[in-house]
């Protein structure tokens, strides 16, 4: 029994909570028969279970395969809302997800659901604030770090909502430089502050130019561990947010990042990203920033309390946990 526990704790060890589940428990062990329950993500983890435990007759049918089905499609219906590591909003948050996030339901407990992004981040997020489905194919994308909807296009109107920087929206109507969209609610914003997905350009050199402007918009923004809006935000929902204007898709968090990045050596480049390490963290890479150009880095940290820039080569700080350099418009 003994043996068999350490295995099954070892497994949770070595298991990413963030893109999988292993939760299994002994449910009974008599003679040559392993009785188990609990949750997984995928079939390709109930094999490794039998793999393990050769010599034993494994019985699995109280263990749940949360991917073995068809799940549920839901997207986010309010402007902004968490995802968290429990199905409580006692827990600090593990990410922040706009209004429209497409999410799969694998799970459920009281109000909450327990979902997986199209990258598959996985997350529990409060049922009250998703809508059923997918939402409208956005047309555009929100600039403005915060901004607000309004009942007509006029600045004294009446505040219908707030939008959040990155967002996905469907544009209505324009006049006279504003621009009437669709959300979690239907209001008027100025036109500048909307890039259309169809404008993004193809170019690497154009979306370079256009990351140091978008990076300028975020400067003061306040550091928020797990956030991904101008409400506050953290390092590599940052870096996440900047490459999502420029119509590039990247993962959630640092580490993930540095991993699917093309490692890149000096000279560098505007939007390359700096990688670093903290000591008192479990996980290799803990912080990451944007390259504006050799060794200057806007990033957010909780050093400065914000999005700011840093010169590497000046900052001891930083200097002293840089690990390397990667990019995704290499």
């Amino acid at each position: 029994m003994t043996d068999i526990q350490s295995t099954l704790d070892d497994l949770v060890k070595q298991t990413d909570k963030r893109t999988s589940v292993f939760e299994i428990e002994i449910q009974e062990l008599k003679n040559s028969s392993l009785t188990l329950s609990g949750r997984l993500l995928n079939e390709s983890q109930l094999d490794d279970l039998h793999r393990l435990f050769p010599s034993l007759k494994l019985g699995t049918a109280s263990i749940r395969i949360l991917s073995r089905e068809p799940n549920e499609r839901v997207h986010v219906a309010t402007n902004l809302t968490g995802l968290y590591d429990k199905p409580t909003f006692g827990m600090p948050l593990s990410s922040e997800l706009h209004y429209g996030t497409d999410l799969e339901v694998l799970d459920e407990m009281n109000q909450w659901v327990f979902t997986r992004q199209k990258d598959g981040y996985l997350g529990w997020a409060y049922r009250p604030y998703l809508s059923e489905g997918i939402a409208p194919a956005m047309t555009h994308l929100v600039l403005a770090p915060v901004i607000e909807l309004r009942a007509e296009s006029d600045e004294t109107s009446d505040i219908v909502t707030r939008a959040m920087s990155g967002t996905g929206v469907v544009l209505e109507e324009t006049l006279n430089g504003w621009s009437r969209v669709t959300a979690n609610k239907s209001g008027w914003l100025p036109s500048s502050d909307l890039r259309a997905i169809a404008d993004i350009p193809d170019s690497i050199e154009e979306k370079r130019k256009l990351m140091i402007k978008d990076s300028a918009r975020m400067i003061g923004i306040p550091y928020l561990w797990g956030g991904a809006s101008g409400n506050g935000i953290d390092c590599s929902g940052f870096t996440r947010l900047l490459h999502r204007w420029v119509g590039i898709d990247i993962p959630r968090d640092a580490d993930m990042q540095y991993d699917s990045a093309k490692p890149v050596e000096p000279l560098f480049e505007v939007g390359d990203l700096f990688f670093f390490a903290e000591s008192d963290s479990v996980r290799r890479i803990t912080h990451v920033g944007v390259c504006l150009g050799g060794w200057k880095v806007i990033h957010s940290s909780r050093a400065n309390n914000g999005v700011y820039i840093d010169d590497l080569q000046e900052r001891k700080l930083l200097k002293d946990i840089y690990v390397g350099a990667g990019s995704f418009l290499r």
